[in-house]
């Protein structure tokens, strides 16, 4: 990892300035400085992108593979620094990290193989005498210039699920990376800058939110992808005509039968998973457990004996499974809502002091259905367990959100698997398993607060897209 990073503006890495600290999430000690971008360069930067249109849209499938395979060598070949850097700047535990990485060479290998199959299709005219002679077909044409807002908690690869699908559409885009964990963005940047892409093809620029308003205003851009807070509402009211995708987050429900399908002990192992893995700060995160009573007392004593037993610590260390939320202020954030959850009549399970941004894992039941634990996205170590006795009653509890993201539901009643995938007011259920189950070449998305599209490789390559028809009369 190095001490100093550029951004890149129009292909080029610019050491304009070491303007933003970098800061080791553990420690708080600055561990690396970064160029920090104005608006001048934005603007430099929307222009570059605007004026590569027509190249980046003739730059060759075969060659937009290519790009994307030699960034799935390159990633493969720097995995341990791309994690090192991971675990410093987002104090995600090096596990996770390494995991992570995974994931974004997985999403780029995805994309190089989407890349010489975004196709058409041949439509058939004929359906009067009046048409006769006439044939159709359509392509997809990149939609132009893009912009892209990805938050902290997963540094490489929300960035990957945007910059991948875009170079394998032929998009050029200016990326705005959250500004607590941009080296991850800008060492994908160094990468990307070892590649022939067209002149102007990418940006990838730390920066302040009021400078990044252009990403969403300025009519040059084509689409704005946001994955963040509901504060992506906002910047869809001010994006114009431009098209808008947004991923912004949920307080997912995960609904246990009577009989589960498993044995408790593999589903507790992926309720710990799934609530507390990266410190709970995952838009999938587990924060709401609704369980049949039947295994409510037994499955609320494993779980509180597993939670219990999770080491919290340094992110460095092999054996961390809880590091630092963020920054100070968001562990102060959790810790208030779970004492006014107690407060109100919760019963905490499991509950350590917090420390800083070092806040333990947290386990409550019975949490107020009006308290912010319950209401509102945690983004934290905290899950919620409460009791139901019908399914439906269970089904009605975990749509009683304002979010709608991915639910999952544990049980051995396929009838029940059924309902939940038709009633459930969710972009994915996923049955057998956890919400925080995700694949990065399927659709991922929500309803409600929680976002507008789909991303996932072809998707997105689908939203960066858009169809052109072709009418052919044949005069023979």
């Amino acid at each position: 990892m190095n001490d100093v990073y550029p951004y890149y503006l129009a292909n080029r890495a610019v050491q304009a300035n070491t303007g933003l600290e970098v800061l080791d999430k553990y420690s708080g000690k600055v561990a690396a400085r970064t160029a920090f971008a104005d608006a001048a360069a934005i603007d430099a930067a929307i222009s570059a992108a605007y004026d590569a249109r027509a190249a980046m849209a003739a730059f060759p499938p075969d060659a937009r593979r290519d790009v994307l395979e030699h960034c799935v060598r390159r990633f493969g070949e720097r995995s341990e620094e791309l994690a090192l850097a991971l675990c410093i700047e987002a104090g995600k535990p090096i596990r996770d990290a390494r995991g992570e990485v995974t994931r974004l060479v997985d999403t780029f290998r995805i994309a190089a193989g989407e890349a010489t199959r975004i196709g058409g299709e041949v439509l058939e005219l004929g359906i009067s005498p009046r048409t006769r002679g006439y044939r159709g077909m359509t392509k997809r044409v990149p939609v132009g210039a893009c912009s892209f807002i990805t938050p902290f908690n997963f540094p490489l690869n929300l960035v990957a699920h945007k910059v991948a699908p875009a170079i394998a559409a032929g998009c050029p885009f200016v990326l705005k990376p959250a500004a607590k964990t941009p080296l991850g963005a800008l060492i994908i940047g160094e990468v990307l800058a070892e590649t022939d892409l067209p002149a102007g093809a990418f940006s990838i620029l730390p920066c302040s939110n009021e400078d990044a308003a252009a990403l969403t205003s300025d009519e040059r851009i084509a689409l704005l992808s946001f994955t963040g807070g509901l504060v992506g509402w906002e910047l869809k009211a001010r994006a114009g005509r431009k098209k808008v995708t947004l991923e912004l987050g949920g307080n997912a429900a995960c609904i246990v039968d009577a009989d589960p399908g498993q044995p408790l002990d593999e589903l507790v192992e992926r309720l710990v998973f799934g609530a507390y893995y990266q410190s709970g700060q995952s838009c999938i995160s587990v924060q709401r457990i609704i369980a049949h009573r039947a295994v409510f007392d037994a499955l609320c004593e494993r779980l509180a004996a597993a939670v219990a037993g999770l080491r919290t610590g340094d992110p460095r260390d092999e054996a961390t499974f809880i590091g630092p939320v963020i920054d100070e202020a968001a562990a102060q954030r959790i810790d208030g809502w779970i004492d006014a959850a107690v407060a109100g009549g919760a019963k905490a399970l499991v509950r350590g002091a917090r420390k800083g941004n070092m806040l333990p894992a947290a386990l409550l039941a019975d949490v107020p259905r009006d308290a912010d634990l319950y209401r509102k996205e945690a983004f934290g170590p905290v899950a919620c367990i409460e009791a139901y006795d019908d399914f439906d009653e269970a089904i009605a509890r975990a749509n009683d959100s304002a979010f709608g993201l991915q639910a999952g539901v544990f049980t051995a009643d396929l009838g029940h698997a059924m309902r939940a995938w038709d009633a459930l007011e969710t972009g994915g259920v996923i049955v057998g398993d956890v919400p925080s189950f995700r694949v990065d070449n399927m659709p991922y998305g929500g309803i409600k607060q929680s976002g507008l599209g789909r991303e996932g490789v072809r998707w997105a390559i689908a939203d960066m897209t858009e169809e052109r028809l072709l009418v052919i009369r044949d005069r023979a």
